[in-house]
């Protein structure tokens, strides 16, 4: 059975919120008493995460959850579809979902697959979603509204995109990918940042630290062994900083900043080129165009 959400309480969507960041983050929003909307990829971990979180709820919060694969942008637009037609208001969106793979793997629909989910989906849900965030803020003081992101240390990593080639499509390997992707993220946030401060919405984006859930299931065997070997924290930990920035006022303040265990930070100079962001947003939209999104 469908949700129905109450347009008197704060809604957030939270991607990724099947397992890890996500469903802790989710859980411990509709713990707050909000209503949680949660996309996922893996059906049963969907169908499991929605008896374990609804169990959570209190003080008339709610949780659905929403299948799709984002790795497709056909998936995203109907993700999309489906939250606007639950609800009608955003509160605040946790772009969370992502991941490492072991080697190149191009979608059906010709994106390379580490780019399409860290990066390309999380920019296509957050504009289709756009309308009804833009609506929540006219009814809410500023910066009540807010979009999350979920990045990495990772991009320090890495010198830039390649604008010949921005999805490594001629030359891969799986982490220098997945760093770009996470670069993407703060290029994302920091280009968002700019363009909804004119609607009060406030972006940020976060660094989780290294956490103990199954983010390296698909990546290579560097990726396993430093995740095997790494001091680990638990999906609560980042959760916990992503629902602060969810709800306290810090994070409705000063968007385009990056936050980790509550505290801001310094991304690295690649992360602060607003030139880099610009760009990356029009090719962003251009690829989406190119796909008929």
């Amino acid at each position: 059975m469908t949700l129905t959400f109450e347009a008197d309480r704060p809604v957030a969507v939270v991607t990724g919120a099947s397992s890890g960041i996500g469903a802790s983050t989710a859980e411990k929003l509709v713990a707050r008493g909000w209503q949680v909307i949660g996309v996922g990829r893996d059906l049963q971990r969907c169908a499991a995460a929605r008896t374990r979180i609804t169990a959570a709820v209190r003080d008339g919060g709610g949780f659905d959850m929403v299948r799709a694969d984002f790795t497709l942008m056909t998936e995203v637009v109907r993700a999309a579809a489906e939250i606007n037609s639950r609800t009608t208001r955003l509160d605040v969106l946790v772009n969370n979902a992502g991941g490492v793979r072991d080697r190149q793997n191009i979608t059906a629909e010709g994106v390379e697959a580490t780019f399409a989910a860290n990066h390309l989906a999380p920019f296509l849900l957050t504009r289709e979603l756009m309308p009804l965030l833009r609506k929540s803020a006219a009814g809410l003081p500023s910066g009540s509204v807010r979009v999350l992101a979920v990045s990495s240390s990772a991009h320090r990593a890495t010198d830039g995109f390649d604008w010949a080639d921005p999805q490594s499509l001629n030359e891969f390997h799986p982490t220098a990918a997945y760093c770009r992707a996470k670069l993407a993220n703060i290029l994302f946030t920091r280009e968002l940042a700019r363009r909804a401060a004119a609607d009060r919405i406030v972006a940020q984006a976060m660094h989780p630290g290294v956490v103990a859930s199954n983010f390296a299931t698909h990546g290579d065997a560097a990726m396993r062994a430093h995740m095997a070997a790494a001091d680990t924290v638990p999906p609560d930990e980042p959760a916990d900083t992503l629902v602060w920035l969810a709800t306290d006022p810090e994070g409705g303040r000063d968007g385009g900043r990056y936050f980790y265990r509550k505290t801001v930070e310094t991304p690295a100079p690649v992360a602060l080129d607003d030139a880099a962001a610009t760009r990356l947003w029009a090719e962003s939209e251009r690829l989406l165009a190119d796909l008929g999104c």
